[in-house]
């Protein structure tokens, strides 16, 4: 499984790279602030949204902690999405957030 650090995240995003960020929380989670441009899907729905995802691009998820956004990598990459895990999940985000 492919990682990359919330902090890794965020310099991408500041350098001005353009990012395919899945929050996979729940709506009241994302409620209280999820990474701006980030689009939510949760973690329950992405076997019947997935067909919304391209598997030409690359795609970073994103939870809590990081724990459910594992899974949701395990799942996507098993069904040849190209998918990342942002470890540590919005606990360990010092961004922005909208």
């Amino acid at each position: 499984m492919r990682e990359m650090t919330a902090k890794e995240v965020e310099t991408k995003l500041n350098g001005g790279t353009k990012l395919n960020i899945i929050d996979v929380r729940e709506v009241d989670e994302v409620g209280s602030g999820k990474i701006p441009g980030a689009e939510n899907i949760r973690l329950g729905l992405i076997e019947f949204r997935m067909h919304e995802l391209d598997k030409a691009k690359e795609y970073i998820i994103v939870c809590r902690s990081g724990g459910r956004s594992a899974r949701a990598v395990q799942f996507l990459e098993y069904h040849g999405y190209n998918v990342i895990n942002m470890i540590g999940g919005m606990m360990s985000w010092e961004g922005k957030v909208e």
